[in-house]
């Protein structure tokens, strides 16, 4: 029986410098052969040994070196087998230094040269690639990284903080990648505290002040902050002391009364201390002086004394009030004038020397021994005239409408009697729980209706309503209200139907009115866009009932693009719906007609495009034409989406007029028409005789083509000539074929031959047209043949 193989060869894929073995199984023991490697014979080979064991037989690598990569074949008897032999040497780096560069970090001082080293093995090329925080390292004036076959090296001329980093080193040749992770630290001084630095506290005795840590300890930690002091008009800083790394206050009595001072703090590592951070100037306070009272109050006002009272303030200073300041100021301008120069005890004064019917505002200061304390905030303004009366009670305070949350309140002014002066209104609400009224509205309300928004559900409330006038306020009128259970949450969702459509196509000048159906609940917040981006100015939205409105009033063609509207609820719950809208209107009309004949017997109609096509994506062309100035108009081609059209049925002789009109979804244009009319002349009698002056040759010739067909690429829809040149005697008969299909009785296809040129016209082609095209040529001599291949390309 033949030998056959049990085992072939299979590939071997070995790393430069270890060892490698090719081995099959045979199913006889006297098989004998020979090796081949790369198509060689193979006897001997530094490294290489060949082994028979049994059935196995071998061909051993020591150690595999460039060499030995390639194919191996063993041929002998009926066995023949092959593999190859693929040695790899990917990058390598010496084991311990690759450990000391991945778990020792390499130190630098700021301002020192960095050089980092990298020697390397491995089949060339080898590429290296340096990165830092997974970026690609940018070399520059101080960053440079060399590239040998031997090394890579990164040199910084000058280390900085913005060195520190984790870097990354990838060497990478055709055998594989080897990355090295390595960690680079930059130590220097801190940087300074970060400010601005506090005054804290400012007294007669003492300065408190505070800064926060600095924002890069330098890669040290910080030991300590330095504190330092310059008196205002002096050049000399003086050290006041040190706090731990964990403070950041300093308190110093090493100050004088009324001396104003800069304050500077340093940051401290075990490289030294930073630059400073210095502070505004401060200054030491004299004996403190009392805090601002709270406006003061109107106490009464007539037409020539208004009286105001006032409180002590809160802060009273470092002793004891001796007496109050005033001042008034009419109200709308800025200069406030003292009503007494000296201070007084009491907290009461009746102010006198007013103009009657100006509008005053007051505001008072205390005094103690360390001088005049801040001023007040002004009282309200109050008109030096007699007390009016206070207005009556509010009429009809009524409920009108109220949810979970909110409530609104209409009434009527008081009585005429009561309310003629009403200036305002105001309106307080308290809860069922508590006693304690609380102020709604924080300008005055001057209509009579009122939404108090942000109550609870199903609670109770108590509201109240007050007429306001120059008197103050007049007697309130009150009502109770429970506030309804909150309605169920209905995530925001578009009712969508046959109504709103997807797109819609819009005649310029007519408006563009979308309404969109939705329902949530809460109301949801609803936002257009147009293309991505805000609604233009031209556009109004109006949403209500579940409904939202697009209006533009005369649409332009700016408008066409895609619309969209999106809700939103307060829980972060989106939905959109988005619809096109394409705003077009009736063509203009097409530019100048010109008529060529480009085939014997047929006329090319082109003309100018119609200025609608800037902007109508569906526009198209009709051509018709009439055989007299009078005659009736005859469709010759529509749905032409060109600006050319070749009419084939021209009868010689006759007169022809052409007109084109530009047509899209809302109608057709103005036509173009041509002026003068087109005609074929008909062929002279003696133009038909012309070969009989070749009646006199004897000899008789084949057909042969004197210019053959050439092959045509052309795009779909457009128009296709393929003409030749053949001759012969007598004339040959030409016949056109597609595919091997006669062409002839195809009304798809005008053919025509003039004296030996002939042509083929396809008029409108589609990817059905694509293929070989023969012409034949035969006469009683003989029979000739051409041929070429038409391509239909897609129009995109």
């Amino acid at each position: 029986p033949r030998c056959h193989l049990n085992k072939h060869l299979n590939d071997v894929r070995v790393l430069k410098g270890e060892p490698a073995e090719l081995s099959f199984t045979v199913s006889k023991h006297d098989v004998t052969g020979t090796w081949f490697k790369d198509g060689l014979k193979l006897t001997s080979m530094d490294g290489v040994c060949f082994e028979k064991e049994g059935l196995v037989h071998k061909l051993v690598i020591n150690k595999a070196e460039d060499i030995h990569a390639g194919k191996y074949r063993f041929e002998g008897g009926d066995v023949k087998t092959e593999a190859s032999v693929f040695v790899e040497d990917p990058p390598q780096v010496d084991k311990v230094l690759l450990k000391n560069l991945s778990s020792v970090p390499t130190v630098a001082k700021a301002g020192e040269k960095v050089k980092i080293k990298i020697p390397f093995e491995g089949r060339l090329p080898v590429r290296a690639t340096w990165l830092k925080d997974r970026m690609e390292l940018m070399e520059d004036a101080r960053v440079h990284v060399d590239k040998t076959e031997a090394f890579t090296m990164l040199s910084i001329s000058s280390s900085e903080r913005k060195d520190c980093g984790d870097y990354k080193v990838r060497l990478k040749n055709d055998s594989g990648v080897l990355e090295i992770n390595l960690k680079l630290v930059v130590i220097d001084k801190p940087q300074p505290p970060a400010g601005p630095i506090k005054i804290v506290e400012s007294s007669a005795n003492d300065i408190t002040i505070q800064w926060n840590p600095s924002k890069d300890d330098g890669g040290k930690p910080i030991q300590s902050y330095i504190v330092e002091r310059q008196q205002v008009g002096k050049s000399e800083w003086v050290t006041l002391g040190e706090t731990p790394r964990s403070c950041t206050t300093f308190t110093t009595n090493k100050v004088e009364q009324d001396v104003s001072y800069y304050f500077r703090v340093r940051a401290v590592n075990a490289e030294g201390a930073s630059d400073g951070l210095e502070s505004e100037e401060v200054k030491a306070a004299s004996k403190a002086s009392p805090g601002a009272p709270d406006p003061p109050e109107i106490v009464s006002a007539s037409k020539n004394t208004i009286t105001i009272s006032w409180k002590t303030p809160r802060k009273t200073g470092s002793s004891r009030i001796v007496g109050y300041i005033v001042q008034k100021r009419k109200k709308g301008t800025v200069t406030w004038l003292p009503v007494n120069n000296v201070p007084i005890a009491d907290k009461k004064l009746k102010v006198t020397n007013l103009r009657k019917g100006l509008q005053y505002e007051f505001r008072v200061a205390a005094v103690n021994a360390a001088g005049v304390g801040d001023a007040s905030e002004p009282s309200q303004p109050v008109f030096a005239r007699d007390a009016t009366k206070s207005p009556g009670r509010v009429q009809d305070l009524k409920v009108s409408s109220s949810d979970s949350t909110s409530v609104t309140l209409t009434w009527k002014r008081p009585d005429a009697k009561d309310g003629s002066d009403v200036k305002s209104y105001e309106v307080e609400i308290r809860s069922s729980n508590n006693l304690n009224w609380t102020k709604c509205n924080s300008l005055p309300i001057e209509v009579t209706t009122y939404t108090v928004k942000g109550l609870h559900a199903k609670e109770r409330y108590f509201l109240r309503v007050r007429a306001l006038n120059d008197s103050g306020p007049g007697e309130a009128t009150e009502l109770e209200a429970f506030m309804e259970a909150a309605a169920p949450v209905v995530p925001p969702r578009f009712l969508i139907d046959d109504t709103v459509k997807s797109s819609m196509v819009i005649k310029a000048g007519n408006p563009i009115r979308v309404n969109i159906p939705f329902e949530a609940s809460p109301d949801p917040v609803v936002t257009w866009f147009k293309d991505g981006l805000p609604l233009p100015d031209r556009a109004t939205v109006d949403t209500k009932d579940g409904t939202s409105q697009l209006l533009v009033g005369a649409a332009e063609f700016t408008d066409t693009g895609t619309y969209t509207i999106e809700l939103q609820n307060g829980l972060g719950k989106r939905e959109t719906f988005s619809f096109q809208v394409q705003v077009t209107d009736i063509p203009q009309s097409p530019g100048p007609i010109q008529l060529r004949e480009n085939v014997p017997s047929t006329v090319t109609v082109t003309w100018e495009p119609s200025a609608s096509e800037k902007w109508e994506s569906n526009l198209y062309y009709t051509v018709l034409t009439r055989e007299s100035q009078k005659g009736v108009w005859h469709m010759v081609g529509d749905l032409i989406y060109t600006n050319k059209f070749t009419f084939t049925k021209v009868i010689p002789g006759r007169d022809y007029y052409f007109r084109v009109v530009a047509k899209n979804n809302l109608g057709a244009s103005g036509p173009s028409e041509t002026v003068q009319p087109w005609r074929i002349q008909k062929q002279k009698a003696e133009s038909q005789v012309k070969p009989q002056k070749y009646k006199g040759v004897n000899q008789s010739q084949p057909p042969r083509f004197l210019v053959p067909l050439k092959p045509h690429v052309v795009t779909t829809g457009s128009e296709c000539h393929m003409s030749c040149a053949v001759g012969g005697h007598p004339p040959p008969k030409v016949t056109w074929f597609k595919n091997s299909k006669d062409l002839s009785n195809d009304p798809s296809y005008f053919c025509t031959n003039d004296f030996g040129v002939c042509s083929l016209v396809i008029l409108g082609v589609t990817k059905h047209d694509e293929g070989e095209y023969v012409v034949e040529a035969t006469n009683e001599s003989g029979r000739a043949f051409t041929k070429a291949f038409l391509t239909i390309k897609g129009n995109n």
